[in-house]
């Protein structure tokens, strides 16, 4: 082959696919057992194959490197740079949520052993490849969260709720959650989603929860300024929400904020 040919000159990025496996809000690292970066810490992951897309590469890899089954949401794309020997290239690297319950991890030969960091003990700098460490750093940013605190605070709201992990991260990846911390713990949140329908370009505000013993502090206007500002961010146009009439504090707290009374008939189907 031709090694001065012209498109070789190009430096078109690589695909490369990437797991980020949580549990209890701890990230799932391996240590690399071969090079680049032998004996450094990584997240489970490779290259995209020839007519394969990123999904079928990341359910692949999990499966090649981990022994396991997930089940994968997409979380977002990262450049950075990969490493061939003595070359260095330019890669995108895809980012997939991997769910894989409680599945026996088995390792093949790319890694030497395993480990759970919690993501607020979490140092990027000691992971392998930047696009791992500029997603670690998102991590940190967008998914550290005191689980159970979560579901404490949602409790409060409706005893019935049952908070699941995954969908709390899925829940920041397809919009975004409001916090409000006393000290470190979670006094207050709340979160929204974007949808485009055929008339508008809008967002729900899903619900917003207020410790019972730090009400009246004002923090559920500053949890709902944040949301609006969220939105308006997005070019959302129209921000909906519903709340229980029996809740007086959190409708006044709407109106006056902006929000007018819609009369319409709100049904919920249970489809599974």
């Amino acid at each position: 082959m031709d090694q001065e040919c012209e498109i070789c000159k190009f430096e078109n990025p690589k695909c490369s696919v990437t797991a980020v496996i949580l549990k209890d809000n701890k990230l799932l690292v391996l240590k690399r057992n071969e090079e680049p970066f032998k004996g450094k810490w990584d997240l489970p992951g490779g290259y995209v194959n020839k007519e394969e897309n990123s999904e079928d590469a990341i359910r692949r890899e999990v499966k090649e490197e981990l022994g396991v089954e997930p089940k994968i949401a997409f979380i977002r794309i990262v450049p950075g740079y990969g490493f061939w020997k003595d070359r260095k290239f330019p890669v995108l690297n895809h980012f997939y949520l991997c769910d894989i319950g409680n599945q026996e991890i088995k390792l093949n030969v790319e890694n030497s052993e395993h480990r759970l960091v919690p993501l607020k003990e979490l140092e990027p700098n000691d992971i392998a490849f930047d696009s791992n460490q500029k997603m670690c750093r998102w991590l940190v940013n967008n998914f550290e969260f005191d689980i159970e605190r979560v579901r404490e605070l949602v409790k409060q709201l409706d005893p019935s709720a049952e908070i699941k992990e995954q969908s709390l991260y899925k829940a920041v990846v397809c919009g975004y959650v409001s916090k409000i911390y006393d000290g470190e713990k979670l006094v207050a949140m709340g979160w929204i989603f974007p949808r485009q329908t055929l008339l508008r370009h809008q967002a729900i505000v899903e619900d917003m929860i207020v410790d019972e013993n730090c009400r009246g502090k004002g923090y559920g206007r500053k949890i709902l300024k944040d949301l609006i500002q969220w939105a308006k961010s997005k070019n959302v146009e129209v921000i909906e929400l519903t709340t229980n009439p029996k809740r007086i504090a959190a409708n006044e707290l709407y109106k006056s904020e902006g929000f007018a009374l819609h009369p319409t008939n709100h049904y919920l189907y249970k489809v599974c």
